[in-house]
Order: structure tokens, then C-alpha cells, then sequence
């Protein structure tokens, strides 16, 4: 649908329109009314892998994911070329070869940070908009020089927490690192560097975003997860959650949930599928129990569950 009727220079409604080009075309007078038509009809869609390719419009969507965004093109692909002769295949490997050679240190970097980027997502099986984040941490690192000096691996980590702090999804330093094989303070340290100097601002993790793992990994039910969280509420209300771990406070409220609706587990379950010590557990299971009068309501739900 088009609102141009008449040539503002002549005033004829004998127009042309061009829609390959996008342009509207006086016949009378050649003027160019409109030179970026927009195409407001329905985008192709094919069902089968004949001609759908030149039937679109548009290509892949832009991405952090990759060094060049998606927006760069390769010399030939690999598959493609063993096909041609050997003359012409020697050819095209020069060209590739060149292709790389004039790439710049940040691409070059680029390349091997985001394969381990991905690599490191897969293994801690994050959504594709953490990856997404993270990715963009990192071209941003690079392209401020904040990676020299630095383990690359170190900082995709680091990127990547920071990523997994912003969008809420709980991941801990210590699940990092394994995926990583880099140590948790080394990542911290990076991470905390990494936030301070782009003016990345990540709100403190809140101890409630780790229940429904936990409690997952534990086999815990509904209601002790329900429980759990109510109590976690009670505490920030009284203030006990700050200064203290989120995993160990969070992991301590589902072991107090579990043992008040009958399902047992052990500290040192609890502490393995959080990652924190029994002590912690048992320092946090104590203070909850003192401060928000919870000793009665066990004791009271436990004898309930003996009869």
C-alpha cells in the first residue's frame, strides 16, 4: 500500500513503480518520488529445501555469537571446494589462506574466544540469550584491550557469569570453573574487573533463583520448594540474607522445607548439589531457626508426620 498518488513536480499521476529497485517513477517527467520503498507484502516461507533460497529476502539475524556478527563472508567452504579442479581448488585454498592471514588480532581472537564461549554454554546448558549477553561482554573486552594480560578462557568465564547474573539464571562460580577448568578466584577476579571497567551494573544475586535446581537435583517436592522460598522471604525481610552466600542461605531454607514436610536429607546431600560446605549448611539452618522462630513449626510438623 502506497499513500504517494500524485509528482510533486508536475502534478501527473502517471506513475511507475519499481518494486526491485523500491522506487516510485513519474513516466511524465522522470522524477524519483520515492528511491526507499518498503515492501509491506508477505515474506517467503518454503517447506522444502528446493528454491527457498532465492525466494528470501533477508538473511540470518545478526549475532554477538560470532566474530563477524554474521554479516562477514568466507571464501568458499571446504566441501565446495575439493569439487572444482585442481587448479582452480589451489586457487580458492590461496584465497582462504590470504582471507585469514589479513584478518585482524581482534578477529583472530574472536574466533577461538567465542568457539570456547560456546563451548562452555553447551556444557552448562544456558538459553541462547545468556550466550547471547556473554558474547557481547566479551567483543567489548576485546575491543577495550581489557583481555591482554589475561587468560582468554578467564575471561569468557568471567563474561559469562556476569551474563548469567544479569538475566537472573543462577549458575555458581564453581560450576564455571569446572566447565571451564579455570579456578573460581581467578574468575571472580576477572569478572569483578571485567563489570567494573565496561560499567556493566548486576544487581546482587537473589537466593530464591537457586531453589527450583536445587531442589530439582534433591528430588524434593512442590511444597518443599513452595516452603522453602516463603521462608527465604521471612528472611530477607529480617535481613539475614545480606552478607551472606546466596547458595548456602538458599540450600539451608530447602533443608529446613524438607525435614518440615517429611523428606529427609542428609547436610551433606544438601551442601554437594550446592556446592558450599556442611558447616555453612548448618550455620544458616541455625540462624533461620533462631531468628525466624521456625524451631516450633518444626517440631510441631515433624510430630504431625510421626502420627
Amino acid at each position: 500500500m502506497y499513500y504517494v498518488k500524485k509528482c510533486a513536480e508536475c502534478g501527473s499521476a502517471n506513475l511507475f513503480v519499481n518494486r526491485e529497485k523500491g522506487e516510485i517513477i513519474c513516466k511524465d517527467c522522470g522524477l524519483v518520488i520515492e528511491d526507499r520503498m518498503v515492501e509491506f507484502g508477505q515474506e517467503w516461507r518454503e517447506f522444502e529445501d528446493s528454491g527457498g533460497e532465492k525466494r528470501r529476502r533477508t538473511g540470518a539475524p545478526m549475532t554477538y555469537t560470532q566474530f563477524d556478527q554474521g554479516l562477514g563472508t568466507e571464501v568458499g567452504q571446504k566441501a565446495d571446494l575439493f569439487q572444482l579442479q585442481s587448479k582452480d581448488r589451489n586457487k580458492f585454498f590461496r584465497l582462504r589462506k590470504w582471507q585469514y592471514r589479513i584478518s585482524t588480532a581482534i578477529e583472530r581472537n574472536l574466533k577461538l574466544a567465542l568457539a570456547e564461549l560456546k563451548r562452555v554454554s553447551s556444557y552448562l546448558k544456558l538459553p541462547k540469550m545468556v550466550e547471547e549477553e556473554a558474547a557481547m561482554i566479551y567483543t567489548q573486552a576485546v575491543q577495550r584491550g581489557l583481555v591482554r594480560g589475561r587468560s582468554m578462557e578467564s575471561v569468557v568465564a568471567g563474561a559469562l557469569y556476569a551474563a548469567c547474573r544479569r538475566h537472573e539464571v543462577p549458575r555458581t562460580l564453581d560450576e564455571l570453573s569446572e566447565a571451564s577448568s579455570i579456578e573460581k578466584k581467578e574468575i571472580g577476579r576477572t569478572y569483578r574487573f571485567v563489570t567494573r571497567e565496561l560499567g556493566i551494573t548486576i544487581l546482587p544475586s537473589n537466593p530464591a533463583d537457586y531453589i527450583a535446581r536445587f531442589a530439582s537435583s534433591l528430588k524434593l517436592a512442590a511444597e518443599t520448594q513452595s516452603k522453602a522460598v516463603e521462608i527465604l522471604e521471612k528472611a530477607q525481610k529480617e535481613e539475614l540474607t545480606s552478607g551472606r552466600g546466596p547458595t548456602g542461605i538458599a540450600a539451608a531454607a530447602l533443608y529446613v522445607a524438607a525435614l518440615m514436610h517429611g523428606e529427609k536429607r542428609t547436610q551433606r546431600e544438601v551442601a554437594d548439589v550446592a556446592g558450599v560446605t556442611e558447616v555453612t549448611i548448618r550455620n544458616r539452618y541455625k540462624e533461620l531457626l533462631e531468628k525466624l522462630n521456625l524451631e516450633k513449626e518444626l517440631k510441631k510438623k515433624q510430630k504431625l508426620l510421626k502420627r
